[in-house]
């Protein structure tokens, strides 16, 4: 099967949109990608049809039944099976010269230093609850200058970041450093989304659970998720287009009909984002959070 693959061929209906020397450029562009469930596996599949050629991944978990309404490797056949081998398969059929490194036990303290190197850009697809090694692989692309790009989903939208070398840090934008594990998540939400489009169609608040770690999700967020961070991986890796670094985020809501442009300097900092994490913390103790 691989004999009838033809990389100009297959991606040639990129072109026009970008250049020919631009789709051979991102052939030998790579990307990290941290976690491979309801963004992380979207993200490999889009980045993998945008032809780019070399990626690492890491996610040491297993599919189930309940990742089936948005994770994209989800399906009766793989459940029970390892999530990173299994997008890894799924994107090697779209393109079987993709050169893709699995880190099956994850991205962690030991092998996060080579999950980054020889890296072009990281796109975050840790679960939302995952903070204490999101903050350490957004660090270390810091100080490896390493763009980094975090796209959540939220409700039926996606929130965006861009972390760019010699711009605001991650820890910079959401100062959680110091903080509780409940005021950290409360600050990544916050800073994630400072306009909260998604806030005022939750139907069911009960379903938010932040002791347990657990929150609603749909599979639209998760697409928007993919498509608005493949946009931003497309300019950073062709130095093409306007990318706009943190402290300025995007927030697209499909059910709202609205985008929003958001403007938080100094981050979870500023006097506005500050009456904001004031109102969440109270919203969380009524919802028994």
């Amino acid at each position: 099967m691989s004999k009838i693959f033809n990389y100009e061929t297959a991606f040639s209906r990129n072109i026009g949109w970008l250049t020919e020397k631009e789709q051979q450029s991102l052939r030998n562009k790579r990307i990290a990608i941290a976690g491979m469930g309801g963004v992380g596996g979207s993200h490999l599949l889009t980045l993998t049809r945008l032809g780019i050629g070399k990626f690492h991944i890491a996610d040491f978990d297993s599919f189930e039944v309940a990742n089936f309404n948005r994770q994209a490797g989800a399906n009766m056949e793989t459940v029970g099976r390892q999530k990173a081998t299994s997008l890894a398969e799924q994107a090697k059929q779209i393109n079987p010269e993709l050169d893709i490194k699995i880190f099956s036990s994850g991205v962690n303290n030991e092998n996060l230093s080579e999950f980054l190197t020889d890296v072009d850009l990281y796109v975050d697809g840790l679960d939302f609850f995952v903070l204490d090694i999101r903050r350490k692989v957004f660090d270390l692309c810091y100080q490896k200058s390493i763009p980094a790009i975090t796209a959540a989903p939220l409700g039926m939208g996606t929130a965006l970041l861009n972390f760019l070398p010699g711009k605001m840090s991650f820890e910079d934008y959401f100062r959680l450093e110091g903080q509780t594990d409940d005021e950290q998540q409360i600050r990544f939400l916050l800073g994630l989304s400072p306009a909260m489009l998604q806030r005022n169609y939750l139907v069911d608040p009960s379903a938010v659970d932040f002791k347990n770690k657990k929150g609603p999700s749909t599979p639209m967020a998760c697409e928007l998720c993919a498509g608005l961070a493949a946009t931003q991986a497309l300019k950073i890796l062709t130095r093409r287009g306007s990318v706009l670094p943190a402290p300025w985020g995007l927030h697209f809501d499909a059910y709202r009909n609205k985008m929003v442009k958001t403007w938080r300097p100094w981050g979870n900092n500023n006097p506005i984002q500050k009456i904001g994490l004031a109102i969440a913390r109270n919203q969380l103790k009524q919802m028994g959070n």
